[in-house]
């Protein structure tokens, strides 16, 4: 008889946590949607901008894969001033044979953050300087700990500065990701003095005007811009995509509509998107990366429904695995 296995956020934060397999499995799914006929629909968008909401769902079928995950993620940026996470939500996974549903995560956001945190160690991977060692994050939130967790897993990051609007989260950030990894972590003063001389640096806010700007980049950077997922969204100045020598996205057709590139896009600084690269061209081998040691790359992630149904696939084969969650019969 059919059943549905739920898992809650606590049960999943025991045998779901940022690894190099979970890496492995999003680098996989950015491989599928470059070399597979992956069914991928527009990301549905309701804002709610009095309370400076917005809610995406998000799906994607990958040809291989068993199930397909729907993920429903709202984000309200005022939460935080309720005591609230400004990041909540819920997945579930169906069989891609039946339409059946199999599972239903009610993580508050949890999955999203680790599989956004996984995307970011695979620009990394496939773009930041193999010696890269000192990381630059804009941002203190969940996002900013983990991507910064994710860099070391594919680099051998020994040193990182934190930047927030906030000093007293940069600080309290910095304190807890030099504890947690072990390496030497620092808050700056202003985002300029955090990205000077950094190897690879991650944005990870909300910003609706840029907080990174085209003069502060030099030779050998990477940038992963992580948060700019909607229109009115826009960490990086626009001059910066066209200083680059390479752009990156994981989809150009989100990223031209509501990454860093639309806005880039609307001030007349990149003409289009013709011959702009991919993230999973890149990975599977269809596209170059970094080619110089020197050059200046950008990857712009705004999240893709393959990353959805690929970490929703890892953690229910997990719950299988371990005979985690709740089962009920339907």
């Amino acid at each position: 008889m059919p059943e549905i296995r739920i898992l809650t956020e606590a049960e999943l934060r025991g045998f779901v946590a940022l690894d190099i397999e979970i890496v492995g499995a999003i680098e996989a799914a950015f491989a599928a949607l470059a070399t597979k006929p992956v069914a991928m629909p527009p990301i549905m968008r309701l804002d709610i901008p009095e309370h400076r909401g917005e809610v995406d769902v998000k799906t994607a079928y990958v040809p291989g894969l068993d199930g397909f995950a729907i993920k429903v993620s709202p984000g309200f940026f005022d939460n935080p001033r309720l005591g609230l996470p400004s990041v909540n939500g819920l997945m579930m996974l169906l069989s891609a044979r039946t339409g059946l549903v199999e599972a239903l995560f009610l993580d508050n956001g949890y999955l999203t953050d680790v599989r956004t945190a996984a995307a970011g160690a695979v620009a990394a991977k496939h773009l930041a300087r193999p010696d890269a060692e000192t990381a630059a994050i804009l941002g203190a939130g969940v996002q900013a700990r983990l991507q910064l967790r994710a860099l070391t897993l594919v680099r051998p990051i020994r040193s990182a500065r934190i930047w927030a609007r906030d000093a007293a989260k940069a600080e309290a950030a910095a304190r807890e990701a030099s504890a947690d990894l072990r390496i030497a972590v620092t808050a700056a003063n202003d985002a300029q003095s955090a990205v000077e001389g950094a190897d690879v640096i991650v944005t990870t806010t909300p910003a609706e005007t840029p907080i990174l700007f085209a003069d502060w980049l030099s030779p050998g950077q990477h940038v992963t811009a992580m948060g700019s997922d909607a229109e009115h969204k826009n960490e990086i100045e626009p001059a910066a995509i066209a200083k680059a020598d390479l752009y990156v996205a994981d989809s150009l057709t989100q990223t031209r509509r509501l990454g860093e590139l639309h806005h880039a896009l609307a001030a007349g600084l990149v003409a289009g998107d013709a011959g702009l690269a991919e993230l999973g061209a890149i990975v599977a081998g269809l596209a170059a990366g970094r080619t110089a040691a020197g050059a200046i790359t950008i990857a712009d992630l705004t999240g893709t429904g393959v990353q959805d149904t690929a970490i929703a696939t890892l953690a229910h084969r997990r719950a299988q695995e371990r005979d985690r969650g709740t089962r009920f019969a339907t």
